[in-house]
Order: structure tokens, then C-alpha cells, then sequence
């Protein structure tokens, strides 16, 4: 150690108080001396408890608060090394996140400013993770500023590259705590716990064993852990230098980045986020702006080690190279069960069968006589973002070699992800055998232009298949929903009051500054059943001249999260509250969601109210804003408020405001259908659990009564309302939503099928020229056809977006779906961040606060958008799969026979979508008849002829009614279980 003190010592008598760094930027021809210092300091703490002359400065979080100091007085031990704390490097970040973030190692981290500064530059999502440990209590992370610590500054070299500069400030920060923390210790008889530092860089080793700085590399320090094996595992597959030579095979190299740049500009190649087909692994498509159609990806050489989600630079093909999407289902397990995944030198890149099925598709599109059925044909020749994270799947028992129960050797095996447009991903693992009929989390590492597959780790396994703990985690991290525990900066942020804060009784409080007194309002909510975070509440009276005062009143959630504090970064991070059939995974922590904020009957509650006087004939004469206090009389369900309202003998003043609101609804819906709206479907099922251990019993379609269609119609007036209002105040930053009409090509497969099956016409043209068609749709011996046809029309629109007023023209603002130029969500700040947004600039826009600086800042309010935008897909993602799972779960050894629709057809199988269980799935020829039964596939009727059981022949054409036999198994492909189909019978 002597050695480690002379070297810190010798070069701390060079280093300087202050550090100035001088540039000159040239702009518009003039050339500014910029000037940039750099103070140094001495007063940042080490953060170890052994320290004492440090805690005379404890650690402050971002607030400035003072906090407990991290680092342990008895950290971990191991045998080489003793009692110690970590110090990582960049690279060990980069690679070994999973690691760090295990339950079972890795306490006592000292994250170095350096390190952490230069993971940012290389990953926003690691270092978003790092910063998530850093405020973990358990695990015992510091962050140390050693580039604002005189003793641990390093000035860059002559000649000295940033990598090295920052691989020299590792190093001395090693040896500054190693020093420190002896001298910290001298006299308490107590040893100072190691530094370790913790590198795969070779030189930065070498050279920090020249200093006497302990090192390791990272599989050293992990082979010393407890649970080594599991750990291991979670090591990064790094690629295989030696994976050439004559017998292997190889994807094409991806373009320079010079070449990629320049065809982008030149409009010789497109940019787009690849979306693999759900039937058919071999094919995908990347919708690209100046294209009409998605462009078309054929074949593994074509999609060229891109994943689902990539975002992927793309050549477009000659046209005679131009195909048609597959008329097949093409499955990967039935395409490469015989994979092995410890050779990869006997396989060719495309297989002879998945050749034969691409040769298919090429015939397929020279004998197609529609036009439309041809799509422009693109490679992938690039990567511009990975769509990498955690895959949840199960290890294919095949895979598996013979001797994994005897050999305590890494082995190659496959991971089959949950999600069928993700490919096999082979992990190397000590415990094969222990993950077998587990849910297993893996990242992808790498895939190598020599590998027919990607490579990954293993990270955890979640519990055994089927088990409701462990399917429920798989889903939620299948959907990047962050499901994690509030932390307790965040709860830091509730009032301290808990569940006994109350409105104050004296008006003259300064809380109830601006707000006005709306508690004698007889206010009603009506949610669904059982609802605890209760968004929204709704009156109605007649006014003296005749007319009608209607009032949306909405939680006055931004009264309780402020912004920029932590559970206001933590809404914005979540997004939104996503429903599960078993569960609620809350936005906002459960004392507001479901009572400060939830405005239940019976008690006082902020409130931000909508208000609006209308004519018997539901026209608006004016409309006011106001934060406001209520007490809800009652809250309904669905259910209850139809009954109440058309109970003849209930005549209440309560009651009768809500006929008024019904009365007013149907109006307001009528014009809204005038005007274009659209009235599309989506499969609605409700499964009904048992109350105490969730488990599923019954399942059922969602009936749906007028007063859903009260309430949504009210919502819908006040988002406009809104939405009108914070636009005219923040015309450059306000939060809006909008539906970009759908490109006339998405319709034309489907109104291709409804001229050829059912003579009917689908114009598209405009949103009302569609409504006016969808409503034309009507066969009377088929009442759900129209319903089936609207459920098929909803699937070729585009998805709503949220987005900032100032990134688009006024044209671009209007919502194609509802009709209306301008739109916002308000209506649900407990469970949605975009509404908190819109009550915030609603507040600055009626002049009862001032407006944030944050919500005029353009690119951050995009960047907020763009988050809430992926997380309420996924949350929709997530409540359909948490659904499809417990009607699974329901329906097990059950079999039923249930009516449904053939909604695709392909030459060797079909789709049927089952209304009562609002399910869809295919039905493969293979299972109809064995072996196969012959078949004529005619592409252009869409009708699939075959013999079933006997010689009589069967028929089937979209839109045909069959009965099927609903049954549930455990997918091989996915490990879940599913409902499968059988056929029983058409019905035509």
C-alpha cells in the first residue's frame, strides 16, 4: 500500500483548484472565445460509514436534502479480496447490468461521475437503470463526483485519448479511496475495506496492478460469489472471434455508415421500424413515408439479423424483384425444431424448407391478377437502434444435451421468446436442466453476421410455466410495464397526513384560493364495477331560462404531484395506469389513486371542473373552467345508474340530472356521427375471478348499457373542451392527441374481401364516407357480421398519438376517429401523465397558477409524448394479454363449442375469431385431417376448399360462420397456454 500512497501523493501535488477549458465556436462567420471553469472541490464525502471526517459533509440527493451515508461499515466479504467495495468501470456497466441489479451480489458500489458520464454518452437506457440503483437503499450505490474532487480531477495528457484519460481517472479515484479510507481507519483497530475495481480491459489491468489498485476481471470476482452458477450465466455472451472459415455461413455485412447516410439523403434508401408478421417469422414489413404500402421484408437474408421493433435502414429491390405477402402460416418451430444449438457451422442462413416457402411466394406473385396484392420489396442493410431488451420464454426441451444434469460445463441451448415474432435466442448456461418448464428472462448480446441466431444471457427465471405469479411478471416485462415499488423519495412527495388529509373545513384556507365551492352540486360518478381510482363525476340542472348547466368534474390530481419532483419524474416515467385482470399497476402511489384524489361519494374532494350551459338541443352557450371543491352524493356502476334511470318510480333531483345527461348524450353522440365519428369495435370479454384468490371461473362478453355511453360522450366534450382552451394560451407547447387519417391502401385488402365474399362496398374516402359504408354493412341472417366487420375496419386505422402543439400544423391536429379538429385527454390525470399535463396548462390558461417552465419546453414535452405514446400501447398490450391468459386459465380441461368467423384465410389453414370468448386463432389443415387433407386455395375468392373426415368436400370463405371447438394447450412454440380451435362444422 506504501506504493499506492507515494504515486496518489506525487500526483496530487500537481493537480490544480481550478481547471479552465478554452474553445472558440464559430457562427455566422464571427468566432466567440468560449471559456469553460472547472471547480474543484474537497469537500465530497466518500460515503462510508467508516469515515468520520466525512460525515461532517454527508451525501445530499438531487433535492439537496442530506442523506444517510451509502457505502456499509461491513460490506460484502469474499475470499481473495476480503471485505470491499466495488468499483466499476464503463465497460462493466455496458455489459453486466443484469448482474448488478441481482438480488444475491453487488452491494457497496462506488459509480464513479467518470464512469457514469460515459455511459450516458453510450446508453440513455443503462444509465437510466444505473441511476434507478443509485437511489435503491438496498443495494447500496454511490454516486462519487471524483471530476469535482481536487484530489481525484485529472487533467487530459498531450496525446492522450478521452478513453484513456477516463480509464486514468478510474484509476486514481481507486487509489484516492484507498488512502482515504486507511487514514479513516488508523487507530480504531479496524482494516480498511479493499477497492476493488472491477474491468475487462486488459491494459487498464495491467496497469492498475503497477499502482497496487486490487482487480478483477468481472467472471473472476463473479466464480468467488455465492451462486456463481446462476450468476455466470448472466455474463455477456461476447461474440466468437473465430467464427469464420469456409464451412461457415454468413448474412450479409451491413452498409458503412457513410454509404447508410448518404442513400438516406439521396433517397436511395429508407429508414423504418421493422414489424415481423405473427403468422409468418419470415416475413416483415417497415412501413416508410413516400410509399403508399408497408415495404415488403421476404426471407432471413432479406431481414438480415434485424429483430421486431429495430429501427432499420432498408434498400428497395427492382421491381421485378417485388412479391406479395405469404399466403401461408409459417411457424419457426415447425421450420427449425432440428436446430442444434451447439453448431452452427452445418447450417445455411435460409433453409431448404424455408426456401421452398419463399419460392412460394414468388409464384404467388407472378399469378396474382390483383395489382394491390403486390408490395415494393426491400433488404434490411443496417441498423440505426436496436429494439434489444429482456425477452421472457422457456428453454426448449430439445435443445437441451443428454449429460446438462451430470456436466457442470456452460452449454448451448434456445430460448424460445413468448412473443412469436422474436427468434430463438441461444443462451449458454450451467443449469439447463434447472430452467426446464421455467418462465426465463434473457437479453440478447449480440448477433454475429456468422450466427444463425442471436446470443444472449440468461438473467432470472420468474417461476414455473402456467403459475399466475410467474405468467403475470412474464407479461409485465414482455410489455415494459414498470411494475417495481414506489421508492420512498417518491413517497416522500405524499402529504404527510396519509389517509386522514382533509379538505380544510375554514374557506378562508389558502388551499381554497381560487377555487370555487361546488359541494351543494348534486355530483354522481359512474364507473365500472368495483372501481376504486375514480377519475371523473358528473352533474346536471335545469337552469332558470330552460336551458341545462352540465359538469365534468375531474380529480384535481396536479394539486398533489407537482412538477420536477419525484413522483411527478416517476408519473412521467410510468406513463399510465395499466389494468390486468388480477391486478392494478398503479401511475400514482395508492393514497392518491384511490382516495386523496379519487373523488368517492360521501366526502370532499379538489376537484377540476368543466362547465357548460346547453340547450334542450344540446348546443353549447358557453363553457367556464375552474378548479373547484365537490362532494359527491354517489357512485355508480353501469349497471346501477340504467337501472336507476329507468326506474319510472325514482324521481330524485340526483336522478333526474342524470336522465338529463342521458338525454343530452345521445344528442351530442348524434352529432358527433353526423360529423364523420367513426363507431368501431374491439373485442370486449370480462372474466369473472374469485374474490379471494383471483382465480378465473367464469368468462363472458361485456355488456355495455347507455350510460357507458353517457359518460364517454361528456369525457369526449371536455378533452375537446379543453384541448380548444390550452391550445388558444399555449399554442406552441400544449399537450393534444391526435388520429392521422389512414392511408386509402389500408383499407383495400378488406374491401376487396367484403366486395368478393358479401357484395358490399367500403369507401374510405373520408372519415364519414366510411361511417355512412360501415353502417351499410348489414346482413340480417348474420347479425355480427357488422360488428366483425368494424372489429377488422378498427385494424386498419393508424393509432392515436399524444403529441406538442408545436411540432405540427392545425391540419395535422384532428382526431379522424372522434371527427373533431382538435382533441386532448383531460378526463383521467389519476391513470393517464398526459392528462396531469393538460390540468397544468388548463390551471396557467384560466390564470390560477402560473405555467411551469418545464410545460413550455418543446422538445422535452415531444420527449414526454413519445414515452406516453409506447407505454399506452403497451399498457393496452399487456390488459389484452393479462386477459388472454385467464380466459386460458378458465377454459382449462374444458371443451366447448362456441360459434364463430373466419377472419383470414391462407392455403394451409385459416383464422376464426370466437366472439363469446373474444379470442382469435388459427387452424392449421394438419389438424383437420391426418395426414393433411388435399386442398385448392383460391387466393382471389379467399376461399380454402379441402375434404374434412371424409370425401365430402368443405368450403370456406372469409366471413363464414363455423363452430369450433374451444379448447385450451400449452403452446410448444411459447410454453403458454392458449385457447386452441378445432373445427367442427361451417355454417353456410
Amino acid at each position: 500500500m506504501a506504493s499506492v500512497k507515494r504515486a496518489y501523493n506525487e500526483d496530487l501535488s500537481k493537480r490544480l483548484t481550478l481547471s479552465q477549458k478554452i474553445f472558440v465556436r464559430s457562427r455566422k462567420g464571427k468566432a466567440t472565445k468560449i471559456v469553460q471553469e472547472h471547480y474543484l472541490r474537497t469537500d465530497i464525502p466518500c460515503s462510508s460509514q467508516l469515515c468520520p471526517t466525512c460525515a461532517l459533509n454527508p451525501p445530499k440527493d438531487s433535492s439537496g436534502t442530506s442523506r444517510p451515508f451509502v457505502l456499509s461499515s461491513d460490506p460484502p466479504s469474499v475470499k481473495s479480496w476480503g471485505p470491499h467495495y466495488l468499483v466499476p468501470d464503463t465497460n462493466i456497466y455496458m455489459k453486466a447490468m443484469d448482474l448488478l441489479e441481482h438480488f444475491a451480489a453487488f452491494y457497496d458500489v462506488i459509480v464513479l461521475q467518470t464512469a457514469l458520464d460515459e455511459l450516458r454518452n453510450l446508453s440513455l437506457p443503462l444509465y437510466n437503470r444505473l441511476r434507478a440503483l443509485t437511489r435503491s437503499q438496498e443495494k447500496r450505490f454511490y454516486v462519487f463526483h471524483n471530476e469535482f474532487r481536487q484530489e481525484t480531477f485529472v487533467q487530459r495528457l498531450e496525446g492522450e485519448t478521452i478513453n484513456d484519460q477516463n480509464d486514468r481517472a478510474i484509476r486514481n479515484a481507486c487509489v484516492w479511496y484507498s488512502v482515504h479510507l486507511q487514514e479513516a481507519v488508523a487507530g480504531t483497530g479496524r482494516s480498511a475495506p479493499t477497492i476493488l475495481l472491477l474491468s475487462e480491459d486488459k491494459d487498464n489491468i495491467r496497469k492498475s496492478k503497477e499502482l497496487g489498485i486490487a482487480c478483477a476481471t468481472l467472471e473472476t470476482y463473479v466464480k468467488e460469489l455465492p451462486q456463481a452458477d446462476t450468476l455466470l450465466d448472466m455474463i455477456v455472451v461476447e461474440g466468437d472471434e473465430d467464427a469464420s472459415g469456409p464451412n461457415r455461413y454468413s448474412y450479409a455485412e451491413y452498409y458503412s455508415t457513410s454509404r447508410i447516410q448518404g442513400g438516406v439523403k439521396e433517397g436511395l434508401l429508407h429508414q423504418g421500424i421493422l414489424n415481423i408478421n405473427q403468422y409468418n417469422f419470415l416475413e416483415g414489413s417497415v412501413p416508410v413515408a413516400g410509399f403508399e404500402r408497408p415495404l415488403l421484408i421476404l426471407g432471413r437474408e432479406s431481414i438480415n439479423r434485424a429483430m421486431h421493433g429495430d429501427v432499420v435502414v432498408i434498400e428497395v429491390l427492382p421491381r421485378e424483384q417485388w412479391k406479395q405477402p405469404s399466403t401461408k402460416i409459417v411457424e419457426e418451430e415447425t421450420v427449425s425444431k432440428n436446430d442444434n444449438p451447439e453448431d452452427d457451422a452445418q447450417e445455411n442462413v435460409v433453409t431448404a424448407q424455408e426456401r421452398r416457402v419463399l419460392i412460394e411466394a414468388a409464384r404467388q406473385a407472378q399469378h396474382s391478377s390483383a395489382e394491390f396484392r403486390v408490395q415494393p420489396t426491400a433488404k434490411v442493410v443496417g441498423i440505426v437502434k436496436r429494439n434489444w431488451r429482456s425477452y421472457v420464454g422457456h428453454i426448449d426441451a430439445s435443445s437441451v444435451p443428454a449429460d446438462a444434469a451430470n456436466a457442470r460445463r456452460q452449454s448451448s441451448v434456445f430460448l424460445i421468446p413468448m412473443n412469436k415474432c422474436i427468434p430463438k435466442i441461444r443462451l449458454r448456461t450451467r443449469q439447463a436442466i434447472n430452467l426446464l418448464g421455467k418462465r426465463v428472462l434473457a437479453a440478447v448480446d449480440s448477433w454475429e453476421p456468422t450466427s444463425r441466431y442471436p446470443e444472449g444471457h440468461f438473467v432470472r427465471t420468474l417461476g414455473d410455466i402456467e403459475s399466475k405469479d410467474a405468467e403475470t411478471e412474464a407479461l409485465l416485462l414482455e410489455y415494459d410495464v414498470q411494475y417495481h415499488q414506489f421508492t420512498q423519495t417518491v413517497l416522500d412527495c405524499l402529504p404527510k397526513e396519509g389517509h386522514n388529509w382533509r379538505v380544510p373545513a375554514d374557506s378562508s384556507d389558502p388551499l381554497w384560493k381560487g377555487r370555487q365551492d361546488l359541494r351543494e352540486l348534486l355530483v354522481c360518478s359512474i364507473d365500472p364495477p368495483g372501481c376504486q381510482d375514480i377519475d371523473d363525476a358528473l352533474h346536471a340542472r335545469v337552469l332558470p331560462n330552460g336551458n341545462f348547466e352540465v359538469g365534468v368534474h375531474i380529480a384535481d390530481v396536479s394539486h398533489f404531484v407537482k412538477p420536477d419532483t419525484a413522483m411527478d419524474n416517476e408519473a412521467a416515467s410510468r406513463g399510465t395506469t395499466v389494468y390486468l385482470v388480477d391486478k392494478r399497476i398503479d401511475m400514482l402511489p395508492v393514497l392518491l389513486g384511490t382516495d386523496l384524489c379519487s373523488l368517492k361519494p360521501y366526502v370532499e374532494r379538489f376537484a377540476f371542473s368543466a362547465i357548460w350551459e346547453m340547450t334542450p338541443e344540446a348546443e353549447i352557450v358557453n363553457t367556464s373552467f375552474t378548479k373547484s371543491v365537490i362532494r359527491s352524493k354517489e357512485a355508480f356502476s353501469y349497471e346501477q345508474a340504467q337501472l336507476r334511470i329507468d326506474d319510472k318510480s325514482i324521481n330524485d333531483d340526483l336522478t333526474q340530472g342524470m336522465r338529463i345527461l342521458l338525454k343530452l348524450s345521445k344528442i351530442l353522440k348524434q352529432k358527433r356521427m353526423d360529423a364523420g365519428a367513426l363507431n368501431l369495435a374491439s373485442p370486449e370479454v370480462k372474466v369473472q375471478t374469485e374474490s379471494e384468490t383471483s382465480d378465473p371461473m367464469e368468462v363472458g362478453v361485456k355488456q355495455l348499457y347507455e350510460t357507458n355511453s353517457l359518460v364517454e360522450e361528456f369525457m369526449l366534450l371536455a378533452n375537446i373542451s379543453v384541448a380548444a382552451k390550452i391550445y388558444d394560451s399555449f399554442p406552441q407547447s400544449a399537450m393534444l392527441r391526435r388520429h392521422a387519417p389512414p392511408p386509402a391502401t389500408n383499407f383495400e385488402v378488406l374491401a376487396d374481401q367484403l366486395r368478393v365474399c358479401k357484395a358490399m362496398t367500403l369507401r374510405c374516402d373520408s372519415s364519414r364516407a366510411l361511417a355512412d359504408s360501415l353502417d351499410e354493412c348489414v346482413d340480417p341472417d348474420e347479425p355480427y357480421l357488422n360488428t366483425l366487420i368494424r372489429i377488422m375496419a378498427t385494424r386498419c386505422m393508424l393509432a392515436a398519438e399524444y403529441f406538442c402543439s408545436g411540432t405540427m400544423t392545425y391540419s395535422e391536429f384532428s382526431h379522424y376517429g372522434l371527427a373533431s379538429p382538435i382533441y386532448t385527454h383531460w378526463t383521467s390525470p389519476i391513470r393517464r401523465y398526459a392528462d396531469v399535463v393538460a390540468h397544468r396548462q388548463l390551471a396557467a390558461a384560466i390564470t390560477y397558477e402560473t405555467l411551469h417552465p418545464s410545460l413550455r419546453d418543446k422538445p422535452k414535452l415531444q420527449r414526454i409524448c413519445q414515452n406516453i405514446n409506447q407505454r399506452h400501447r403497451n399498457a393496452q398490450f399487456a390488459g389484452r394479454a393479462s386477459i388472454e391468459y385467464y380466459v386460458g386459465q378458465a377454459l382449462k380441461s374444458r371443451e366447448i363449442d362456441a360459434e364463430g368467423y373466419v377472419m383470414k384465410v391462407f392455403s394451409n389453414g385459416f383464422i376464426v375469431f370466437v366472439p363469446q370468448f373474444g379470442v382469435e386463432g388459427p387452424i392449421h389443415l394438419r389438424d383437420i385431417g391426418n395426414p393433411e387433407p388435399p386442398c385448392n386455395f383460391d387466393e382471389e375468392r379467399y376461399t380454402l376448399i379441402f375434404h374434412k373426415d371424409t370425401d365430402k368436400e368443405t368450403r370456406l370463405q372469409m366471413f363464414d360462420r363455423v363452430v369450433v371447438r374451444v379448447e385450451t394447450v400449452v403452446e410448444e412454440s411459447t410454453g403458454k397456454r392458449k385457447v386452441a380451435l378445432r373445427l367442427r362444422k361451417p355454417l353456410v
